[in-house]
């Protein structure tokens, strides 16, 4: 588990994001409006690679203990040593600054595996707050395609 001031990042198991995966509620500790799509899409994506280091979180506000969205990697870093992050948060879970605390959180510990050199992320280019998010986090933009911007955050030298 990641823990910064006030979030728990509890790492998927093939249990709970098969339950993601699957929306099944019952007795999970998840906000009324989790799993949001995007959420289910990176448990599939866990669910066809699980990987112990370079997985995927679930954010938990410690003031409830209620998942409120989720976090992770693509999967382990590439040759080249980059690592791929996604993050999304139920629409009552934003604005409070979690997904920037989790997003630096993610990023420090992905920094600090063994032949990472750089973490990279793309979002939509209407998605003012995710610019927001990365930027609060040391991201940097590298380049915009029609629909994207990317991202990247590199270790301090």
């Amino acid at each position: 588990m990641l823990t910064t001031d006030r979030l728990d990042l509890i790492p998927f198991t093939v249990g709970s994001a098969r339950a993601v995966a699957d929306d099944v509620r019952d007795g999970q500790p998840w906000a009324a409006d989790f799993p949001r799509e995007d959420d289910r899409d990176a448990a599939k994506g866990y669910l066809s690679g699980p990987h112990e280091i370079f997985g995927s979180w679930f954010i938990a506000p410690r003031a409830d203990g209620l998942v409120v969205g989720t976090i992770g990697f693509f999967g382990p870093p590439s040759t080249d040593g980059e690592l791929m992050v996604g993050y999304g948060l139920v629409p009552a879970a934003r604005g409070h600054g979690y997904a920037t605390e989790a997003l630096r959180a993610l990023a420090g510990y992905g920094l600090a595996q063994p032949g990472v050199r750089r973490i990279l992320a793309e979002t939509d280019l209407d998605n003012t707050a995710s610019h927001g998010v990365l930027a609060k986090s040391g991201f940097v933009r590298t380049h915009t395609t029609e629909t994207s911007a990317w991202y990247e955050l590199r270790p301090l030298t």
